[in-house]
C-alpha cells in the first residue's frame, strides 16, 4: 500500500511537469515557425528589391525585341539588296532569329505564359513572311515588302498582341 502511495506520490509531482513540457513544446513550436515566416518573408522582401529591377528590364529588353521584329518596323528599317524574293525572304528571318536570340536570356526573368507568346509572336511573324513570299503575285522583293507593308497596316501584328500581354503582366506586378 506504501508503495502505491508512494507512485501516486510520483505521478502527482511528474504530471504538471509533463503538462508544463507539453505547453511548452506547443509554445516554442508556435514561436519557431512564426519566427521561420518572419525570416522568410524579410528574405523575401529584399529579393524583391533587387529582383524587381532586373524583371522590368527584361520586360524592357522583350519590348524592345517585339518592336523590333514587328513588321511593320522591320520591312521599313531592313531593305532588300536584289531583286530575289527568297533572298529578301531569308535576309528578314534572319533578322528576326538575330533579334530573338540575342535576347533568348530574358526568358528567366518573365512568366512562362509570357515567354511562349513572344517565341509564338516570333513564329507567327516569319509564317507570315513565309506566307506572302509564296502567295505574292509580284516577282519581284520590293513587291513582296509593299504587299506585307499593306497587310500589316490593316491588321493587328503577332508582336502587337504579345506587347500588350506583356504591358499586362508589368501592369500586375505593382
Amino acid at each position: 500500500m506504501e508503495e502505491m502511495s508512494q507512485v501516486i506520490s510520483y505521478a502527482a509531482y511528474l504530471l504538471p511537469a509533463i503538462v508544463v513540457g507539453i505547453i511548452a513544446y506547443y509554445f516554442f513550436k508556435g514561436h519557431i515557425a512564426n519566427e521561420e515566416g518572419r525570416r522568410r518573408y524579410l528574405i523575401q522582401k529584399e529579393a524583391q528589391n533587387t529582383v524587381l529591377p532586373m524583371r522590368m528590364q527584361a520586360y524592357e529588353r522583350i519590348s524592345l525585341l517585339l518592336e523590333r521584329i514587328d513588321p511593320n518596323k522591320l520591312l521599313i528599317r531592313v531593305k532588300p539588296f536584289s531583286d530575289e524574293i527568297e533572298k529578301y525572304e531569308a535576309l528578314l528571318i534572319q533578322n528576326i532569329e538575330q533579334e530573338f536570340e540575342h535576347n533568348v536570356t530574358q526568358q528567366i526573368y518573365v512568366t512562362p505564359e509570357c515567354w511562349n507568346l513572344i517565341n509564338a509572336a516570333k513564329n507567327a511573324t516569319i509564317h507570315l513572311i513565309r506566307q506572302a513570299a509564296m502567295h505574292e503575285q509580284s516577282s519581284t522583293a520590293d513587291g513582296v515588302r509593299e504587299y506585307l507593308l499593306r497587310n500589316f497596316m490593316e491588321e493587328v501584328t503577332p508582336s502587337q498582341k504579345a506587347l500588350t500581354y506583356i504591358k499586362k503582366e508589368v501592369a500586375e506586378l505593382f
